[in-house]
């Protein structure tokens, strides 16, 4: 999976491919994302282009999340598209995580 990732002020947007993230791809997210959590940073991550995110899918954003917490480092979502943004509030991981609508807003909320 290749994630494209930019340097705005303190935080490392990472911008994920448009489809999904789902049982068929998340190993290939996990391994594209180790090198971004092997030290504590700010990351934000722009879901914009996912239409679909499965329970797996949904395992490795938390995963990134708790690693994140464990070193001192924040994650941030934004750009959720309605479809995702309805399974997150299903499953009520809007509780969990942080997210926005923008990039501004959700780079803005790191001080």
């Amino acid at each position: 999976m290749q994630l494209a990732t930019t340097s705005v002020g303190k935080a490392t947007v990472v911008r994920f491919p448009e489809g999904s993230l789902d049982a068929s791809n998340t190993k290939a997210a996990r391994e594209a994302l180790t090198p971004l959590l092997a030290e504590p940073r700010d990351l934000v991550f722009d879901l914009g282009g996912l239409q679909f995110v499965d329970s797996s899918g949904l395992g490795v954003l938390l995963s990134c999340l708790r690693q994140q917490s464990a070193t001192g480092g924040t994650l941030r979502l934004f750009g959720l598209t309605k479809p995702v943004r309805a399974l997150f509030e299903l499953v009520r991981m809007h509780r969990v995580f942080d997210l926005y609508n923008t990039e501004d807003e959700a780079i803005r909320s790191l001080g």
